[in-house]
């Protein structure tokens, strides 16, 4: 099977699938792969700050995804054992610090939108397997897998929006600097009590941050900070004194706990890195989001700097499409104005973790 489109999009996460929207609503003609089956894909990072919130808005977005269900937070406390040390609230101008959107209710949402396009179309169960060039090293589109059958797509553009994994930075050959942060994940989820506040609670344990989310449909999402690499040694001992911590703290959560947390199995590591890639674009060719620049967990911004991406792309790609000219120098505009923005926000996380005890210490003399 034979396609063609101005551009082909790889990767329907919350980056990939907002620049699609953006790209057919200006008139371009679309294609997004996905190489999932569907959009209830597990996924860590889904809380939205006040910026992507007001991406959203603008681009009549918000409003659908509020109707297939969000969660406002109302505050973010920081504990030490079961004591409250600090609690951040909204500004006079707001009434939630951050939202949580379940990845499942964001993409469906603007799937949903995109759909009513002509000129957009989304395939799912699409792998792919090779990147095509013309004589001069140019990219003009992507062979792929789809459900079980060889899709040649050509396209103009080829956007890479696959994750911190990404196989269109492989394939572009595109070297990557990775960094390590001295810690990893390890997450989990249990059902909130009744009468939970939606809150993000943070608590200091053994110099190791260990923060509770909160969800919609009612779960708690759990993540402890480990050592790099411990997760192996880790998961032969005992679990019951690694739950303890959260147990002194929460004591209203130690039934829940010990019910759905029973074993190592039922937490999923993530390992910790950011990365920053030479260059984000080829001739015919961008990358965006983690494919172009891995965040940590810190400050849960990952999602929100690739929809960032997504949104500062589309009328800069829309005006070069429209010019004939998608070379790398002309595609560079994208990069320069995004390249400094996500360079700070990596130190920021790296100086936000440095000093987390640091702070947290301070809260709790207070």
């Amino acid at each position: 099977m034979k396609l063609q489109a101005d551009v082909c999009i790889v990767g329907g996460g919350p980056a990939g699938t907002l620049l699609g929207y953006l790209l057919a609503k200006n008139g371009v003609s679309t294609i997004l792969l996905e190489r999932s089956s569907g959009v209830n894909r597990k996924f860590r990072g889904e809380h939205i700050n006040s910026e992507t919130e007001a991406i959203l808005k603008e681009h009549q977005l918000f409003d659908k995804i509020e109707e297939l269900g969000i969660l406002k937070m109302k505050k973010v406390e920081f504990f030490s054992g079961n004591r409250i040390v600090n609690t951040i609230t909204p500004s006079n101008t707001e009434d939630h610090v951050g939202i949580h959107v379940p990845q499942a209710n964001l993409l469906s949402a603007m799937n949903q939108e995109s759909a009513q396009y002509k000129n957009y179309r989304l395939l799912f169960n699409t792998k792919v397997t090779e990147l095509i060039q013309d004589e001069r090293g140019a990219f003009t589109g992507v062979k792929a897998i789809s459900d079980g059958q060889e899709v040649i797509i050509n396209s103009s553009v080829v956007v890479g929006a696959d994750g911190r994994y990404s196989t269109v930075r492989k394939l572009a050959e595109i070297p990557t600097v990775e960094m390590t942060h001295g810690y990893d994940v390890l997450w989990a989820k249990i059902p909130a009590p009744a009468g939970w506040e939606p809150t993000t609670r943070m608590v200091l344990v053994d110099g190791h941050q260990l923060a509770l989310f909160t969800q919609t449909g009612g779960f708690i999402q759990i993540g402890w900070n480990i050592e790099e690499g411990s997760f192996p040694s880790l998961r032969k001992q005992s679990l019951q004194p690694f739950l303890e911590p959260l147990i002194e703290s929460f004591p209203e959560l130690k039934e829940l706990v010990l019910q759905h947390l029973r074993t190592w199995n039922d937490f999923v590591p993530l390992k910790v890195q950011s990365s920053r890639s030479n260059t984000w674009v080829k001739d015919g060719l961008i990358m965006i989001g983690d494919a172009a620049h891995t965040m940590t967990p810190t400050g849960a911004i990952g999602i929100n700097c690739g929809m960032k991406d997504a949104h500062v792309l589309a009328p800069i790609l829309t005006e070069a499409l429209l010019e004939k000219n998608i070379s790398a120098q002309r595609l560079k505009r994208f990069e320069v104005n995004r390249k400094t923005e996500i360079k700070e926000q990596q130190e920021m996380q790296m100086k936000q973790e440095a000093s987390f005890s640091e702070k947290f210490a301070q809260f709790a003399l207070s």
